[in-house]
């Protein structure tokens, strides 16, 4: 017979462990799906224009050339206008031997208000000139953004690089581990030679050692990115190149630099600089200011009527007749930082041209090697590693010309990925100098 009570002691601890296994599968649950975005933004591939996003949008260097700006505006605003007018407050001939406020006529409590005016247009051209100084602050934060991009641009295909060859070497070794292990079974039964094994196990050693050298590479090129994203630079990058493979001509990318930033900034100085010369011209003229004033009087005339009080007007004139000298070396140093100012932005012109006309010839010839290695270095390398293991495997060649053969094909696949990285990059560099749209 089956009792009820007889059932307790063994569904109660069924039930127990049921639970518990419950809630270890609960938390185990809980658990992935915390960890879920964490690993499963670390495994989204980074992509360049998700760099270039985030390095136009939180650049510090910009963010510091857009707020000098703002405060050279801000400086302007206060230079165009009139200095504080003062307050001035007297007690004038008051008489000390004796007598009170109203013992003398000329004994009176005045109050005035005076207002000075600065030389000429000084205030208007100041202001020109901070609004100059601004707009250079300005096109050098443009500028600054520009080059970041093209930096980060090319750190993202630095890490692209070493990713691929990371692949392509790690691809290759099962290979040549392979090839190894033929040389060695060959060598046991007679019928190859030591040095076969030996050449085999060299080659082996020396990809290993490759390897670890691209992952020191990697990890160095992950640090410059890093520089521009942070964190982000530790995810892996997008298996695919920009499709980058055409840019303007010479000549229209020649009239385009005109544009460049760099040189809308010097311009921008050499306007400053003309203000400045416009402001030690000004020099010469006099300040001057008006002066307001109302004095009150106490006591009565002998006639018995009450003292009149005062009203003053005066005004000043600075004379700047005895100062020509400063003035006239204030117009001259003006003047030769506009000359120099000037003599920078031509200076910065020629060595932009030169870079352009020199990066140009780079792009041209990094596009005549690839079509070179698309159409026959990469068939050729690969064709002469496949001969030469047939010829090995026919006992019609040697074990050291199959190993040349395959590391020659390996060092040929990753040129051909360092051509394609370079002209990426010089395409970056090119976009800097000719404004080219991303």
């Amino acid at each position: 017979m089956f009792f009820p009570t007889g059932q307790w002691p063994v569904v109660q601890p069924v039930r127990r462990a049921f639970a518990a296994a419950s809630l270890c599968c609960l938390a185990l649950v809980a658990g992935a799906l915390v960890m879920l975005p964490v690993t499963g933004l670390a495994a989204i591939p980074l992509t360049l224009a998700e760099v270039e996003d985030q390095v136009l949008a939180a650049d510090p260097g910009q963010q510091a050339l857009q707020a000098k700006a703002a405060a050279l505006l801000e400086r302007g605003v206060v230079a165009s206008q009139l200095p504080d007018p003062m307050l001035r407050v007297a007690l004038n001939n008051y008489p000390i031997q004796s007598g009170d406020f109203a013992t003398e006529g000329m004994t009176n409590a005045a109050i005035g208000l005076m207002q000075t005016f600065p030389a000429g247009k000084s205030r208007s051209i100041n202001e020109r000139r901070f609004q100059w100084l601004a707009s250079e602050m300005q096109e050098n934060a443009e500028a600054r953004g520009r080059n970041v991009l093209a930096a980060a641009r090319q750190a993202w295909l630095e890490v692209y690089y070493w990713e691929q060859a990371h692949r392509l070497v790690s691809e290759s070794r099962p290979f040549f581990d392979g090839l190894a292990t033929i040389s060695r079974s060959l060598y046991a039964v007679g019928r190859k030679n030591q040095q076969d094994v030996l050449r085999a196990e060299l080659e082996l050693s020396r990809l290993d050692d490759r390897l670890i050298e691209i992952e020191r590479q990697r990890s160095r090129a992950r640090a410059m990115l890093g520089e521009w994203i942070g964190l982000e630079a530790s995810r892996p990058v997008a298996p695919k190149l920009p499709a980058w493979n055409q840019v303007p001509a010479l000549d229209a990318m020649q009239a385009e630099l005109q544009q460049h930033p760099v040189l809308r900034a010097a311009q921008a100085q050499i306007d400053a600089q003309a203000a400045a010369v416009d402001l030690a011209n000004e020099r010469s003229k006099p300040n001057w200011a008006l002066d307001l004033g109302y004095s009150y009087r106490d006591g009565y005339q002998p006639t018995g009527e009450s003292r009149s009080d005062f009203v003053s007007v005066g005004v000043t004139v600075g004379l700047p007749f005895f100062r020509k000298k400063s003035i006239d070396s204030n117009l001259s140093a003006a003047l030769q930082d506009r000359s120099a100012a000037e003599a920078t932005r031509e200076q910065t012109l020629r060595g932009l041209g030169s870079q352009l006309a020199a990066e140009y010839a780079r792009w041209n010839d990094l596009a005549r090697r690839l079509d070179i290695y698309d159409t026959r270095v990469l068939t050729l390398s690969s064709s002469n590693a496949e001969a030469s293991l047939l010829a090995y495997q026919s006992d019609q060649g040697d074990f050291a010309n199959v190993m040349r053969a395959y590391v020659d094909d390996l060092n040929t696949r990753l040129d051909h990925i360092r051509l394609q990285v370079e002209q990426a990059q010089s395409y970056a560099v090119l976009a800097n100098l000719g404004g080219l749209p991303r």
